[in-house]
């Protein structure tokens, strides 16, 4: 059996200021750091321990799986080219504040985030579904145990979204994937028991 455990990244300069970011490929904030270390603390008391630890290619991805595995003793961080943000197409740069003004009427408002849809070079989320169903297939076929997944907001609720099979309008309203967040896919874990791991700290998500 595989438990996939998948958590997003610290806090990073873009997110700080507002900016819209995607593949744009910033540093963890000092702030960003102290979360992935305080995630990291709490994954080691919990005695949670991965056979292996695969991060997006990203800058904020990686600085944040290089804590969490620094912190554990355990497997070194691969990079896994799957595991990059949405690319935001023309949106990338942009303050979330213009998301509305540049965007509608193709958005989903939620408590939290109002999504875009489709702009100009962006991708969909169905297109994101299906390189999550890909990486988890390839994922399903290598492991059993559990593997931690060090990644993003938007592609990561779409992992969360192929995994159980569910309406991705839906994932995107259920809940906020904040600041080292960590949730589980697991065989044994419910669609709407979300959390391993929430983050008190966390900042609206970008």
């Amino acid at each position: 059996m595989l438990n996939i455990y998948l958590v997003r990244h610290g806090q990073d300069a873009d997110n700080a200021h507002s900016i819209l970011n995607g593949r744009r490929d910033p540093p963890l904030t000092t702030r960003g750091i102290n979360q992935a270390g305080e995630l990291a603390q709490k994954i080691k008391h919990a005695g949670l321990h991965f056979t292996a630890i695969y991060t997006s290619p990203l800058k904020r991805a990686r600085q944040t799986a290089q804590i969490i595995a620094k912190v554990l003793g355990g497997p070194k961080p691969v990079k896994l080219t799957d595991l990059i943000e949405r690319d935001f197409g023309i949106m990338a740069g942009k303050s979330h504040t213009q998301i509305e003004e540049l965007c509608a009427p193709d958005i989903l408002k939620t408590p939290t985030i109002t999504y875009f849809l489709s702009p100009e070079g962006a991708e969909t989320f169905p297109q994101l579904i299906g390189r999550a169903g890909r990486l988890l297939g390839h994922l399903n076929e290598k492991h059993r145990g559990n593997i931690l997944l060090v990644g993003h907001g938007d592609f990561g609720k779409m992992i969360y979204c192929a995994y159980y099979k569910l309406d991705w309008k839906e994932v995107l309203a259920m809940f906020h994937f904040g600041y080292s967040d960590l949730l589980l896919m697991s065989p044994n874990s419910k669609a709407e028991d979300v959390y391993v791991f929430r983050s008190p700290h966390n900042l609206p998500a970008l």
